[in-house]
């Protein structure tokens, strides 16, 4: 347990407990900086972390930080080329992964330090449960702490969502992105069950580093969300870097191999070739019956299977689905079955609001139909005096919207007269780490029309910007989404190098409702990616 203990009260054998005028459960960016804002206010303050491995939230520990750590270093690698043999992979892994450690222990300790050693601020290790609307205990490993305080904050979090799939929970090389993070030794063979974004970035940076990446999809339609011609770039980018991608794909069922990888059972709609022999009576590492497998879409592709370790996951066809009289069911929809062999499998099918064990109904708090602790635009919860900041209470799942979350409850406690509130926010960029990063803020072409705009839309190949050839990355391409008689900017999605930080700009003229000709005629530095806004918006 890790106290700072100028409001711990204990006497012989009884618990100890506190009382103080903030509780804030969980050490993440909202919380984290609420909680120093707070104590800068003279107000006591107790912050409440489950786990010392999580000071200072999921972003410096399990996320942002560490993966765009992981990232760099798998980039770095590919443009050396020590990602060409079995040992510069290793050795380029081994190197990632001991600069990721040290980047997030520096910086947990930091985070640490700078809540716990401010008088007003008392940091405990321990999981919290609710006991009533202001009352909180603590399990630490020396035992129950009781807090009691006049107003909660609660910032768990989010937690990934783990599919009902037998095995995968018991069966050794099953990570979500916490754990593939953290190994020790690369996996020539990496399966992801899931391709939205948090898979993509894994599967382009394993690529990278050289792991031959075989990513399912359950459904026929990559990226469905965003337009066709950007997915369509996107995933031809990824295809250029290796990464393999199997449609339709639902995993039944995940057992261990023989050869002391993982197998998955994969069952693949649209699909007519068949045998008779189920998955689990099919020996692992066999996979050469079929080197080119066609779905009845030509969205299915797949990999084409290989006993080499260093190649893609190994596939067999093993059987398709019998009809009602045993018989094989050719007619639509035809549901084929593999066995994929791999060295390790990511789980990366989405989060969800981290509220198991809080005892939420001993205070009053609600969640939503989706799981999240319910909020109001003030990020009031149901019950008096707590508030929910962050992924837990079901928003936009970014470190950046848990600080603005810290901008709405700091607003109310700080004297505003009229607070800073939820539907204040503007438009909320997001960026995708892949080799050709993805960035978008506001509405896509698909959106706008969906919403009967009057629009137009700005297309740029990010080829015919000089610094992009000069960068040598002049892979992808600009697209902006222009409202026809106002020239208000409605969205704009950048696949390119350093759409990052170029999707900032894009941002802050919409929030200031500035036209594209604003971009269009505004003077940039040369040469930078940022000055292609010039001829994106002309």
């Amino acid at each position: 347990m890790s106290i700072s203990t100028p409001n711990a009260i204990s006497t012989p054998n009884t618990s100890p407990t506190i009382t103080t005028d903030a509780l804030i459960i969980g050490f993440g960016k909202g919380g984290k900086t609420l909680a120093a804002k707070l104590s800068a206010a003279g107000r006591k303050v107790v912050v409440a972390e489950a786990s010392a491995d999580m000071y200072g939230g999921t972003c410096i520990n399990i996320g942002c930080l560490p993966s765009k750590s992981l990232i760099l270093s798998a980039e770095q690698a590919r443009r050396d080329g020590a990602n060409s043999t079995p040992e510069t992979r290793e050795a380029a892994f081994e190197a990632a992964i001991k600069e990721k450690r040290r980047v997030t222990s520096m910086l947990r300790d930091k985070n640490y330090h700078k809540l716990a050693d401010q008088d007003n601020i008392t940091v405990i290790t321990g999981r919290a449960h609710f006991t009533g609307p202001h009352s909180v205990e603590i399990a630490t490993a020396e035992g129950p702490i009781a807090v009691t305080a006049s107003k909660i904050f609660i910032n768990t979090g989010a937690t990934p969502r783990i599919p009902d799939i037998p095995g995968i929970h018991t069966t050794p090389g099953v990570y979500t992105s916490t754990g593939l993070m953290d190994l020790d030794d690369m996996p020539q063979r990496l399966v992801i069950i899931g391709s939205g974004f948090i898979g993509l970035e894994f599967a382009s940076m394993f690529a990278d580093f050289g792991t031959a990446v075989t990513v399912l999809q359950h459904n026929a339609e990559f990226l469905p969300r965003e337009d066709a011609d950007v997915a369509a770039a996107i995933r031809a980018q990824l295809e250029a870097q290796g990464v393999k991608f199997l449609f339709n794909a639902d995993t039944k069922a995940i057992a261990p191999a023989a050869d002391g990888g993982v197998r998955l059972s994969v069952a693949v709609k649209g699909m007519t070739r068949g045998a008779s022999q189920a998955c689990d009576s099919t020996p692992a590492g066999t996979g050469n019956a079929h080197t080119d497998i066609t779905g009845a879409t030509d969205t299915t592709t797949t990999t084409s299977p290989t006993s080499n370790p260093t190649d893609h996951a190994t596939m067999s066809h093993v059987q398709t689905k019998p009809s009602d009289d045993g018989e094989p069911r050719f007619a639509e929809p035809a549901e084929a079955r593999f066995c994929l062999t791999t060295d390790a499998v990511l789980v990366a099918t989405g989060r969800t609001p981290n509220v198991e064990g809080l005892h939420l109904e001993a205070a009053g708090v609600e969640l939503t139909e989706r799981g999240a602790v319910k909020v109001d635009e003030l990020l009031h919860t149901t019950a008096a005096d707590i508030w929910a900041l962050g992924d837990v209470n079901g928003g936009p799942q970014h470190t950046y919207i848990s600080l603005d979350d810290y901008r709405v409850v700091w607003s109310q406690l700080n004297g505003s007269d009229r607070p800073y509130t939820v539907k204040d926010r503007k438009h909320v960029p997001s960026s995708t780490f892949l080799a050709t990063p993805y960035s978008r803020v506001g509405l896509n072409e698909r959106e706008a029309k969906a919403a009967g705009l009057d629009y137009v839309v700005k297309r740029l190949p990010v080829a015919a910007v000089p610094k992009a050839q000069v960068m040598r990355r002049p892979d992808g391409l600009m697209k902006a989404i222009v409202e026809r008689n106002t020239g208000r900017i409605l969205g704009a999605m950048l696949l390119s190098v350093e759409s990052h930080e170029v999707i900032n700009i894009v941002k802050l003229a919409m929030d200031l409702d500035a036209p594209a000709s604003t971009l269009r005629d505004m003077v940039f530095t040369h040469p930078t990616i940022a000055e292609a806004l010039n001829d994106l918006f002309a």
